[in-house]
């Protein structure tokens, strides 16, 4: 049955004059056509009038449809997540609880344990009085009742607690959430100076030039006299996962044989990788590398003991500079072309620092939130510095140094966790100039799992403070200008590693909650909301494809604060846990060119075979007892990993989640849901489900 006019004259945009020709056709999928003459038919047909009642009833069923299997994700997401934290919270299932080593570490614990109870007893007072009607605390413009209005000794006591917050907590509050504040902008102001120096750099293309051909000879009699004799060192200890392709990288660096050294400086107690190893140097040694590999019997210092003992080798004195990648670390064939003419005919440069890439940074969440930090570390901080200053912290990785830069600096110290902060700032002081290369960058990987990436900030936010102990009197004698001083002694140092993890867990870990219980302390929305929200803004523009991941990202560093906070404090006070070096695990991702390369192996093992038949009788006894003896050491059994439960993230959670349901009584939307939001956060990260699952 066809549809009456008056609903086709209703649904049509504009109305024509002429004998409308209704067309009744047995399927029902019908459409209603005015012919106004004869040529009426060849007009362009107006696509809205083929419109019907049928197909817009379609777009709203798709329309529900989506939004009922939205709800169901959002549904089954939730039920996943509480089936989660039933099991590793309430059953212990597939988790162990986090072991706390420093003294530091377990009282912070207790502090914010205290505090939560704390918390818990005052949200029960003010639910209390809030269904008896005592609503003082709506109203900013406390006001105390009089005696005649009090009723009974819960009210009195109820009174007696808002007179005391009034004239004790209040104030006190108030002036620590005011000194924070202060200290929050100061940063802010510091991280929005380096963004205009970033986007300044990008507007007038500024970048470290090479001039002409650095390789070019002018004598004509030699070749090959402009290739300075280069150094390359790879630290590494128990790197089961990715020695061979950070070996098998650096030996296809594009230099000449005879002018490059590698050295592999094993610190591994594990007598299995050790022969794993040595069977990788032997491989690439047969196929012409000038490669060594060193085995320290008495092990100190960690990373820099390990540096220190391979400079001291005496035919080091024969090199001029010296590449140090980490065990993870892949870089490009033509990396020491890149860095090295950077030396040439400029005598006070002493170190040539290249950016890093990351293979698994899309692998979860927790990659994706690194990446972030750390583009915005590379492309703003050290790019910024390195153009304007000449001085940044060195990245312990993929740099080169001019080994008499290292030479009088005083070469590799065991005294800090970050050798690698700690001979920037004492080449810096002696008045050696560093260049940063943006678009240069090496392949690596960032921790998967949060208890290594928990562990590698712990080290490199406590290592700087014990380092400022050390280094503050050397670099206020130092003979650089006032200027230089003030920045690394109140940027470098205190700025940027003391007072942003300082302020960041105080104000919104601490403060935040706090206030809730204490309304006349109130924190702006401005700082909760607004500016954070545009630092984070600030902090992703480095990498655009992350800006969906801008909340998260916020949350999470909030997160991450009491972990910085209480490394801050380990190492500016010297407790024991700022000594303690763990080497960050690593999974083995390989990038695309390593994929393609492995898929040919088995193409070129005719080549190998013949290339060691071509090899020395010595050599091949030499191979033979490295398989022997590879095949000889038992491996030590497989540690069973597990995911792990932070008690001090897990605290600060149901803090958070107290002080959101206090924040519902007094009707405070932007910080309810800003408490809400950050109590998950740590939630999840408490329970250890932002990294790597094990199953």
């Amino acid at each position: 049955m066809a549809p009456s006019t008056k609903f086709s004259g209703w649904w049509a945009k504009d109305t024509r004059k002429g004998t409308p020709v209704v067309v009744t056709m047995e399927n029902p999928n019908y459409s209603v056509v005015e012919i106004d003459g004869p040529d009426a038919a060849f007009r362009p047909v107006d696509k809205d009038r083929g419109k019907n009642a049928k197909q817009f009833t379609w777009v709203l069923l798709l329309k529900a449809h989506q939004a009922v299997g939205c709800l169901a994700w959002l549904g089954n997401a939730l039920w996943a997540l509480f089936g989660t934290v039933k099991k590793r919270l309430i059953f212990g299932q597939g988790v162990t609880m986090e072991s706390e080593k420093s003294c530091k570490g377990r009282v912070l614990y207790r502090v914010i344990l205290g505090v939560l109870v704390t918390a818990l007893a005052f949200l029960a007072f003010e639910v209390v009085a809030h269904f008896k009607g005592w609503h003082y605390f709506q109203n900013h413009n406390l006001h105390i009742p009089q005696s005649l209005e009090i009723r009974g000794w819960l009210h009195t006591l109820y009174v007696a607690w808002l007179g005391f917050r009034a004239d004790y907590i209040a104030p006190l509050i108030q002036s620590l959430s005011t000194f924070c504040v202060v200290l929050f902008m100061i940063q802010s102001a510091d991280r929005l100076i380096l963004c205009l120096g970033c986007f300044w750099i990008k507007y007038k293309k500024i970048k470290p030039q090479m001039e002409g051909d650095p390789f070019k000879s002018d004598d004509l009699e030699g070749s090959g006299c402009d290739y300075p004799m280069v150094l390359v060192q790879i630290p590494m200890c128990n790197e089961r996962e990715v020695y061979e392709q950070s070996i098998s990288a650096v030996c296809q660096l594009d230099w000449p044989k005879e002018r490059l050294l590698i050295q592999v400086l094993d610190d591994s107690d594990d007598e299995s990788i050790q022969w794993l190893i040595k069977g990788e140097v032997s491989k690439w040694s047969q196929k012409g590398v000038n490669i060594i590999y060193r085995h320290r019997l008495v092990r100190t210092g960690y990373k820099a003991g390990n540096l220190k003992s391979a400079m001291n080798c005496d035919y080091v004195k024969a090199y001029k500079f010296v590449a140090i990648f980490d065990a993870d670390f892949q870089p490009n064939p033509d990396f020491l072309k890149h860095t090295i003419p950077h030396f040439k005919d400029n005598p006070k440069l002493g170190l040539v620092q290249a950016r890093w890439a990351f293979v698994n940074k899309d692998e979860n969440l927790l990659t994706r939130l690194q990446n972030i930090n750390l583009c915005f570390h590379f492309e703003v901080e050290q790019q910024v510095n390195g153009v304007f200053l000449n001085f940044f912290g060195f990245n312990g990785t993929a740099g080169v140094w001019r080994i008499k830069t290292l030479e009088e600096s005083g070469g590799w110290l065991e005294r800090t966790t970050v050798e690698d902060m700690d001979i920037a700032v004492r080449a810096h002081l002696n008045g050696w100039k560093f260049i940063f290369l943006n678009d240069v960058k090496v392949l690596c990987e960032v921790p998967e799992s949060y208890e290594a990436y928990k562990k590698q900030q712990h080290r490199w936010h406590s290592g700087p403070m014990q380092l400022f102990r050390l280094c503050l009197p050397a670099i206020i004698t130092s003979k650089i200008s006032f200027w230089k001083k003030a920045n690394i002694i109140l940027l470098f140092f205190l700025l940027r590693k003391l007072i942003l993890p300082f302020y960041s867990f105080t104000l919104f870990c601490i403060i935040l909650p706090l206030t809730m219980f204490v309304p006349e302390a109130e924190l702006p929305i401005w700082v909760i909301c607004y500016v954070p929200v545009f630092m984070s803004f600030l902090s992703i523009l480095p990498a655009p494809r992350s800006f969906p991941f801008i909340a998260p990202y916020l949350l999470f560093e909030n997160t991450m604060s009491v972990t910085k906070f209480n490394a801050m404090i380990s190492g500016l006070f010297q407790l024991g846990s700022s000594y303690e070096w763990v080497v960050t695990k690593k999974a083995g991702r390989a990038s695309e060119p390593d994929l393609l390369a492995a898929a040919e192996k088995e193409s070129k093992a005719m080549n190998h075979l013949q290339l060691y038949r071509a090899a020395s009788d010595g050599e091949l006894s030499e191979l033979n007892k490295l398989k022997e003896h590879q095949e000889a050491v038992v491996p030590k059994p497989a540690v069973k990993k597990t995911n792990k439960i932070f008690k001090k993230e897990l605290a600060l959670a149901f803090l958070l989640l107290t002080a959101a349901l206090r924040s519902l009584l007094s009707a405070q939307g932007v910080h309810f849901y800003f408490l809400l939001f950050q109590g998950v956060s740590f939630l999840l990260v408490g329970l250890d489900l932002i990294g790597e699952q094990v199953s």
